[in-house]
């Protein structure tokens, strides 16, 4: 099928960027598995195959996250960090996630501890990218205490379990995602995968609630827009 296309073709692929930009897009934003897309392409006159799509998403997804990170703009620095226990192949691992006061997903690790060790890993991947933050709210884990004293020693760190809903609300999207995968294969997955559905939801997911309907389709519109241009930065 020739299918039109209002960019140059990736060299090596056989169907247009915007066709491999929706697909990466789909699967992420709406919570679908390869086979759902698979689907979705293949109403449009696009027979991939679910293993094609699942190279898409893994190359391509890390490109649209870089993109959002580079141009997103300076974070707030008030932090929740939070961690939250995921199963890999029966094996417990935590994943550590950090967000500004707007709610917005500084990074996430997963990591096999939940010690000492595995929180100054974290925090110090989060002041090497964004500076000493102001303020650190996290839950009553120790563990926490002695990385943020040395790493950043002028921040006011508050550790109270109720101040830290906000980000405990934000592991919700990948609890409906390791649902979906019946639980994620490997830590490099759960890596992979969550670095770029964190980022890409940033843009697609204003806070509705705080929106009136016309706001949110300009932030929609907004979106999709900044979407079409990291689109026409895709390289093979």
């Amino acid at each position: 099928m020739n299918i039109p296309s209002s960019m140059p073709r990736l060299k090596g692929f056989r169907y247009p960027r915007e066709v491999i930009a929706y697909a990466v897009w789909v699967y992420h934003r709406f919570a679908l598995s390869t086979a759902d897309v698979e689907d979705l392409l293949a109403e449009r006159g696009v027979i991939v195959s679910r293993e094609t799509i699942r190279l898409w998403v893994n190359r391509f997804g890390a490109h649209f996250a870089a993109c959002i990170r580079r141009d997103r703009p300076k974070p707030n620095d008030k932090w929740h960090l939070d961690e939250v226990v995921i199963t890999i192949r029966g094996k417990k691992h935590w994943l550590w996630r950090a967000t500004d006061a707007n709610g917005d997903v500084l990074d996430i690790l997963v990591q096999t501890r939940r010690n000492a060790k595995a929180a100054k890993r974290f925090f110090k991947r989060l002041v090497v990218q964004f500076g000493e933050p102001r303020v650190v709210i996290t839950d009553k884990l120790r563990s926490y205490i002695k990385p943020i004293s040395t790493l950043a020693p002028q921040a006011d760190h508050r550790a109270h379990k109720g101040l830290n809903n906000a980000i405990e609300v934000s592991h919700r999207l990948t609890r409906k995602r390791e649902k979906l995968f019946g639980r994620f294969k490997s830590y490099r997955q759960a890596q992979r995968f969550l670095s770029a559905h964190d980022q890409i939801n940033l843009i697609f997911r204003p806070r509705r609630y705080q929106l009136t309907a016309t706001s949110y389709r300009h932030a929609r519109i907004d979106a999709l827009s900044i979407w079409a241009d990291y689109t026409a930065e895709m390289a093979a």
